[in-house]
């Protein structure tokens, strides 16, 4: 979500939250409609307002409501961001036309505006350039949401000094909900223009593939910021969810879809009080394994909601200090926004259960892209029961059957044969693979932040806790070719990936978890989508057809680091990025005297002996490949694969 690059562009800067500074969040009074809940628009109990729904149930429009609207008072957390940062991470810049128009919103940033709002045609009397909306509390950007500030003072208020470094309390703060991120274009009903859809154009669940993180929050840095270099690996579409707390681990990763939550598979789990529990697998390592709501709960904290208590249990970015378990007993005594939101999580999980898979059969012109060969479509099903449905399945054969290789052969045929295969179908087991068998980038696979004693030590369960290492991986050295990386991955918990579900693939492309493999072509329409997921496949089945990114500096670099001082490293052009983004670079330079070994380097020498050695020794996760692994179905003809092709595009 966007909460995982809120600070990383703040590196040097430790946000230190005040609760007795936070007040209860203000609304904001409309003056662009006065009767706003008349205009065929559903009050969401004073957080806002949608168009309403007729086919949900009580419950689930007020989840949906929470989904698309609420904030779990987090807008006080990015306020406290931006005067730290002093303007370079700030909500409420981004939404002023005269900053970046918003007819270019989603070009530069891939947000997409709301269908509520108009853009604004001269300042407001705060000299800011903010959209018009019906919603008092909207920002203009879906997921962004807008509130009066408490301690706003119209005497000291001097626009310009605000634009300037961000100190003087604005009129406004901005808080972020779910939608920012998951709110995306309807693949079956597709807007004419990206930059003015109407609500029949946007689907709350299946993940914004077109959002740029890292454009959002990189504005105000240079090229020759190391900080910049970064966000620059982030690929469209993914959201660093661990920069936040750190894990010192450079990882993007997908935005999920949601689909068919009420068939997603449950497995037991030991809870840290020692019961077990069916739940599901949350996070694409399976590190959320408490269930629905409190995995949703986590996000809430990530995103800064309880920010006083959160930020004191870690350094945000820089990581100098070890991690301590977030309390859930403590945070629902001591937090009221956490126990203002706990009591939503029960009917957003309701919402989110409603919704369905988009079919490409449904969408306008979406047969064209379907093949008439029966044949072909019925050879797409026999591959893909005797290649994928063992893992990209929720529909199991029974114990007796799995273990008997031949039996289990045969009943995966019959399924995916089936008509029904795809009803109720989550269309993945959501069990935990070893990355040492998926051999995707292990970067997400290895972060830390869900192990025993780290922050989110009390939303991973026992069982994934005491998880195994699942081994050793030989790794590409990107300086000697000859001598691959050996690296043992550790144990508790790190090391697996859980199966993605390939429901409505069609409209998610590119793929894997870090949306590498495939082109990414900035087309929503149903044309754009299915050229996306052509190459996607083909990359994805073909595997020579990929890239082998490895994610280098464009530009000679510096990295600033704050202790005791400003020490500058120098990072030379073309150095793979991760191989100083994935160290903790506090212990770096602490044990392994990093910076003395950067300063005697000539910027345009490259990297060489002692310094490339110690930086990869110290690396958390020296794996610079990112669009390999998953090469499951390489070994198909290739016929073969263009049938398997045409069936998954059913989905």
């Amino acid at each position: 979500m966007l909460f995982a690059v809120i600070l990383c562009i703040a590196w040097g800067f430790t946000p230190t939250v005040l609760a007795s500074e936070y007040s209860e969040s203000v609304p904001v009074k409309s003056e662009y409609s006065k009767t706003p809940a008349s205009e065929n628009a559903e009050n969401c109990d004073g957080i806002g307002y949608l168009p309403p729904n007729p086919n949900l149930r009580e419950a689930e429009s007020r989840g949906r409501c929470t989904w698309y609207l609420w904030t779990g008072g987090n807008d006080k957390y990015y306020r406290n961001v931006a005067k730290q940062t002093r303007g370079e991470v700030d909500l409420l810049s981004l939404l002023d036309s005269t900053i970046v128009d918003r007819d270019k919103r989603f070009e530069v940033f891939g947000t997409l505006n709301d269908p509520g709002c108009e853009k604004a045609t001269e300042p407001d009397e705060y000299g800011l350039l903010l959209d018009k909306c019906k919603d008092p509390q909207s920002s203009g950007i879906i997921g962004l949401r807008k509130f009066k500030n408490p301690n706003f003072d119209p005497v000291k208020w001097n626009v310009e000094q605000y634009k300037q470094d961000a100190q003087i309390e604005p009129p406004y703060r901005i808080g972020q909900s779910c939608a920012i991120c998951h709110v995306a274009f309807n693949p079956l009903k597709p807007p004419k223009d990206p930059v003015h859809p109407k609500w029949e154009n946007l689907v709350p669940a299946l993940g914004n593939q077109y959002i740029k993180e890292n454009a959002l929050f990189d504005a105000k840095l240079k090229p020759n910021d190391f900080r910049w270099q970064v966000l620059n690996t982030q690929k469209p579409g993914t959201s660093d969810t661990s920069r936040i707390a750190t894990d010192h681990i450079n990882n993007p990763n997908v935005i999920n879809s949601i689909f068919n939550l009420s068939d997603r598979p449950k497995y037991p789990e030991v809870m840290n009080d020692g019961s077990t529990q069916e739940v599901n697998h949350i996070l694409k390592d399976g590190a959320d394994s408490l269930g629905v709501a409190t995995a949703s709960l986590r996000v809430y904290v990530n995103i800064g909601m309880c920010g006083d208590y959160w930020l004191s249990l870690h350094d945000a970015v820089w990581g100098r200090k070890p991690q301590r378990p977030f309390d859930i007993e403590k945070a629902r005594k001591d937090c009221k926004d956490w126990r203002n939101t706990e009591v939503r999580m029960p009917d957003m999980e309701a919402f989110l259960k409603t919704i369905k898979p988009m079919h490409l059969a449904d969408a306008p012109g979406g047969e064209a892209f379907l093949t008439k060969d029966k044949e072909v479509l019925k050879r797409g099903k026999i591959i893909f029961a005797n290649s994928c449905a063992t893992c990209h399945s929720s529909k199991q054969p029974r114990q007796e059957i799995a273990v008997d290789s031949e039996k289990a052969k045969q009943w995966y045929l019959e399924s995916v044969l089936s008509n029904d295969f795809l009803d109720h179908n989550f269309l993945s087991d959501d069990r935990r693979y070893p990355v040492t068998l998926i051999g995707t980038n292990a970067g997400r696979a290895l972060g830390t932040n869900a192990t025993k004693g780290h922050i989110w030590d009390e939303f991973s369960s026992k069982t994934y806790k005491e998880l195994p290492s699942p081994g050793e991986l030989t790794l590409f050295n990107p300086f000697d070719k000859s001598k691959p990386i050996e690296f043992k991955v550790p144990t508790g918990g790190v090391g697996y990936y859980r199966t993605p579900s390939l429901i409505s693939v069609w409209a998610t492309a590119p793929f894997l978890h870090n949306n590498t493999v495939g082109k990414y072509n900035e087309d929503p329409s149903v044309a754009g989508r299915i050229d996306a997921y052509q190459s996607a496949m083909e990359e994805l089945l073909w595997p020579e057809k990929r890239q082998g990114i490895i994610s280098k500096t464009t530009q000679n670099s510096k990295l600033e680091l704050s202790q005791q001082g400003i020490i500058k490293i120098p990072v030379p052009k073309g150095m793979p990025v991760d191989l100083l983004a994935n160290i903790n670079p506090t212990e770096a330079v602490t044990d392994l005297n990093l910076v003395n070994l950067f300063q005697d380097l000539k910027p345009e020498g490259g990297l060489k002996g002692k310094l490339e050695r110690v930086l990869l020794r110290a690396n958390k996760s020296p794996d610079f490949i990112e669009d390999k692994g998953h090469t499951f179905g390489s070994e198909l003809s290739d016929e073969d694969k263009k049938a398997l092709i045409e069936f998954v595009k059913t989905f």
